[in-house]
């Protein structure tokens, strides 16, 4: 009963699963990139990006530009701390440090894994990995993050998705 009563809440918990789309739906870039909200969770999250040519940076080796996989990175950053959250605030990423270990496979689906690790007052710290299917433990990158909290006044674009939800 106890640990019950310690256990966190979550302001997202409805949309906690699989394939929630409405977590990222409202967000034009995520869309124009084709992401997919695979599951969703308690302080984490996994987006996949579809293979296609529109992602290459270097069409003639098939190499999928950079920028692509930070905005993968970063998207999924930011999905595991609204996933963390008790009361649901604006963000805004502080800092994004990203270690390429190797190149993406040409013609593979993206994945991107993020873990919200540590939540203070002001300030998500997140762990992230970018990775094909298959793959969860050898990634094609890896990230560290930092998201300010609060950080306009602007209430969050999921807070439409969350509504629509209620009664």
């Amino acid at each position: 009963m106890r640990a019950a009563m310690n256990k966190p809440d979550f302001a997202l918990r409805d949309f906690f699963g699989d394939r929630r789309q409405e977590l990222i739906a409202h967000i034009p870039h995520a869309v124009e990139l084709g992401m997919t909200m695979e599951q969703a969770g308690p302080c984490q999250a996994l987006i996949r990006i579809p293979q296609g040519e529109r992602l290459l940076g270097a069409a003639s080796r098939g190499v999928v530009f950079g920028g692509v996989i930070t905005t993968l990175l970063d998207q999924v950053g930011g999905a595991a701390v609204m996933c963390s959250l008790r009361e649901l605030t604006s963000i805004a990423t502080i800092d994004l440090r990203i270690d390429y270990m190797r190149p993406s496979t040409p013609g593979r689906d993206l994945l991107g894994h993020a873990q919200c690790y540590r939540l203070t007052r002001n300030v998500a710290f997140v762990k992230a990995r970018a990775f094909h299917d298959g793959e969860l433990d050898d990634p094609f990158a890896i990230a560290l993050s930092t998201f300010m909290l609060a950080a306009n006044p602007t209430p969050p674009g999921v807070m439409k998705a969350l509504r629509s939800q209620q009664p």
